[in-house]
């Protein structure tokens, strides 16, 4: 999978809320999805940027690729600065179970959020650790 930090400039993030049906709430995380059979990642990490948070990035570094959980699955997740973000003529469409509403963060907003309790995404978390 592809973890995107979507980064409208240096001191500030785009988070989507979404519900989680699997713990029951709306949760801000990073935007996140899957790679296309046969897709590289780069390439999946400027197309989710589309399709979740409505705008394309001109580059997509990768600054870190992690195991969520090798205890029981093989999945990869590719972490993505993505930067010279801007809105496109034609919009992308979100999958039909996703209902995601994006919003900017200061950096330093986010570190308090994930101190108070409030951002519990571990990949979110674990990708302030690249933001310096």
């Amino acid at each position: 999978s592809v973890v995107l930090i979507p980064m409208p400039d240096e001191a500030s993030v785009i988070l989507v809320r979404q519900y989680r049906h699997a713990i029951g709430q709306h949760v801000w995380e990073l935007p996140a999805g899957s790679l296309d059979p046969g897709e590289e990642a780069d390439v999946a990490a400027l197309r989710e940027c589309h399709e979740e948070i409505g705008q394309l990035a001109t580059s997509a570094v990768r600054i870190a690729s992690l195991y969520p959980s090798p205890g029981y699955t093989t999945e990869v997740m590719h972490f993505y600065k993505l930067t010279g973000l801007h809105v496109p003529e034609h919009t992308a469409e979100q999958d039909e179970d996703e209902h995601l509403e994006p919003r900017t963060f200061s950096v330093a907003e986010l570190r308090a959020l994930v101190a108070s309790g409030e951002i519990t995404d571990m990949k979110t978390v674990a990708a302030l650790q690249f933001l310096g």
